[in-house]
């Protein structure tokens, strides 16, 4: 199969889909490889690398999604979408239940596009999601300390404390890959931490990783108001499979929290937990809402690019060969979990968590491929 790597064009975007050393795996496997020039030159992968990896360096991007399976790893933006044509593979990111105008635009074009988030494993976790929740969660506090700076319009506070003078405090509502590992960071610099989640056994195994050093507390809306109103920094960090993220904390609840604390909605990818979330950019990363300063980056591992480009490829290779190598119904038919992948395809809605929030009704993926 002939696979396209286009450059990334979102803002500050410096990942790219698959390493040199991926690239080896794909063409000794007997795929051709198209990636596009500077690809991967901002985190030293040169277009030479590529080419001894066995693959070819193609000029632009219409030539890279000239392929039948676009490989890449953020959701497609504005430039890109007149490249797609029916019929062919999107494999990256997309998180459409924040985005239902990019869903109607893949439908439109006939697109079988594949979300990684959405992917799942037999035990019902989100393994190509995981990796990046990871560096996010970690990102997280790193990005708060830096909201809470006065520069930035915070209101000062050091979250490691002082002799002296306590530490702050960090609020994480949600406790999978990215609140637990924004637990770890924020338990790393001294900060005092209280975690909400709506189940009690992966409190109960959060508490445990981290004995007398992190608070956790059953999720509902006044363990939520309580604490929140009471934090320095909030942490947003809820995924729900292929949905839109659900509205945990309101406008108001905002307006009561300390002026100049700083809120990190990790789940902006989603639509965010928080009223007053927007989407920001790492050119501009902060925005101040009811004294409140807010950082609602959706790429962040994109800052961190090669660390989060390794990562992420170390997760996507076997699913991506399998896809390759057999095509989606067989591939799918072969791994049931891989098929809650499948977001869009022959203009319909194939992922019952996204035609829920679009107001659509969703099609098998047998369906929907066979269409």
């Amino acid at each position: 199969m002939r696979i396209g790597i286009p450059k990334e064009i979102k803002i500050q975007e410096y990942r790219v889909a698959a390493s040199p050393a991926s690239v080896a795996s794909l063409t000794g496997a007997g795929h051709q490889v198209l990636v596009e020039r500077d690809a991967g030159s901002a985190i030293g992968f040169s277009d030479q690398d590529y080419l001894d990896a066995g693959a070819t360096v193609v000029a632009d991007a219409a030539a890279a999604y000239a392929a039948d399976l676009v490989f890449k790893v953020k959701e497609p933006q504005a430039d890109e979408l007149a490249f797609f044509r029916p019929g062919q593979i999107l494999f990256c990111y997309l998180h459409l239940a924040a985005a239902p105008d990019l869903a109607r635009a893949l439908m439109d074009r006939g697109v079988a596009a594949i979300a990684f988030e959405t992917v799942e494993s037999a035990d019902g976790r989100t393994p190509l999601l995981a990796p990046m929740s990871r560096v996010a969660g970690r990102m997280a506090v790193q990005a708060g300390m830096q909201a809470l700076e006065m520069k930035n319009g915070g209101r000062g506070v050091l979250l490691a404390g002082v002799e002296g003078v306590a530490p702050g405090r960090v609020v994480i509502v949600g406790g999978g890959e990215v609140g637990a590992n924004a637990a770890h960071i924020a338990v790393g610099i001294g900060a005092e931490v209280i975690l909400l989640d709506r189940d009690p056994v992966r409190l109960q195994v959060l508490a445990a990783r981290y004995p007398g050093r992190i608070e956790t507390v059953l999720a509902d809306a006044a363990s939520i108001d309580h604490h929140v109103v009471r934090a320095d920094l909030v942490v947003g960090a809820v995924y729900l499979h292929g949905r839109r993220a659900p509205r945990l904390i309101s406008r108001d609840l905002v307006r009561r929290m300390p002026r100049g604390a700083a809120i990190v909605d990790v789940s902006i990818d989603q639509g965010g937990i928080v009223e007053t979330s927007r989407v920001t950019s790492h050119d501009q990363p902060f925005f101040i809402e009811e004294g409140v300063v807010h950082y609602g980056v959706a790429n962040m591992p994109g800052s961190v690019a090669r660390t989060s480009t390794l990562a992420l490829e170390t997760a996507t290779l076997p699913y991506l060969l399998r896809l390759a190598g057999l095509g989606p119904r067989a591939a799918f038919a072969a791994d049931p979990d891989f098929a809650a992948g499948l977001n869009v395809a022959a203009g319909q809605i194939c992922h019952p968590g996204l035609a829920a929030d679009m107001g659509l009704v969703s099609g098998d993926w047998r369906h929907c491929l066979n269409t």
